[in-house]
């Protein structure tokens, strides 16, 4: 399986609670709107934001809404975006990005959740450097697809790696070229089921002690469900 299957997997899990994503999505949109304007032809941030809500099927009302707070159109929250770095049980690295109005809050509630799991809240650094941050395009399987000629038209593209499994291609870019490889595939005719930046986890970790995945799996559970955790990553191999 390739290094996005896990995450793939979860989002599974994730699209049950559709009032809390397009809560954080609006946080997105919102964010990239202020900082790189509110047309996303001129603002690729902003244009992945917006792709990635309608794909979760975000109405348009509310992506409308967030554009124009964002952009100072009509009156919203600041948000200020934060990066908390922490360890799981049995030393799991874990990242979470957080959109907050109120950073005090949220490093409170994420201390919080860190310690009931039976891990710790780190310093920024403690575990990023065992990621690597990557743009990511997933591309389903369709009937009648030919793997050689999408190989070709991704390498064209400009990725810089590509991992066919069994339903879908994964992609992987630099962080300066996923905007350029996602326009590109684009305008080649794909659809994409995920267009993001990610970490990826350079190793992965198996838990072998049931309080450990227990534990683990709420920690998950408890930032997943706060408004304010826009994206988890971590090292953990989850054995189906």
């Amino acid at each position: 399986m390739g290094r996005i299957g896990t995450i793939i997997n979860r989002k599974g899990k994730q699209d049950a609670k559709k009032a809390k994503i397009f809560t954080k999505m609006a946080r997105v949109i919102m964010v990239a709107a202020k900082e790189g304007g509110s047309d996303p032809e001129y603002n690729p941030t902003l244009k992945t934001a917006i792709e990635k809500a309608k794909a979760s099927n975000m109405p348009n009302d509310n992506i409308d809404r967030a554009v124009k707070k964002g952009a100072g159109e009509i009156e919203g929250m600041i948000f200020e975006e934060m990066t908390y770095e922490g360890y799981g049980p049995s030393g799991i690295a874990v990242l979470a990005e957080i959109l907050t109005d109120n950073k005090n809050r949220t490093a409170a509630d994420v201390r919080s959740y860190f310690s009931k799991c039976k891990g710790n809240l780190g310093a920024n650094g403690c575990v990023s450097f065992m990621f690597d941050r990557k743009g990511v395009l997933v591309i389903d399987k369709i009937e009648g697809m030919d793997p050689e000629e999408i190989e070709m038209a991704i390498i064209e593209a400009g990725a810089e790696d590509l991992s066919i499994e069994e339903d879908h291609f994964e992609v992987y870019t630099s962080v300066e070229e996923f905007g350029a490889v996602r326009d590109a595939l684009s305008e080649a005719g794909f659809e994409f089921s995920m267009a993001e930046l990610r970490y990826l986890p350079q190793t992965m970790v198996t838990l072998t002690d049931e309080d450990d995945i227990k534990n683990m799996n709420k920690l998950i559970d408890l930032l997943e469900d706060h408004d304010d955790v826009q994206n988890i990553y971590h090292n953990w191999e989850e054995i189906e």
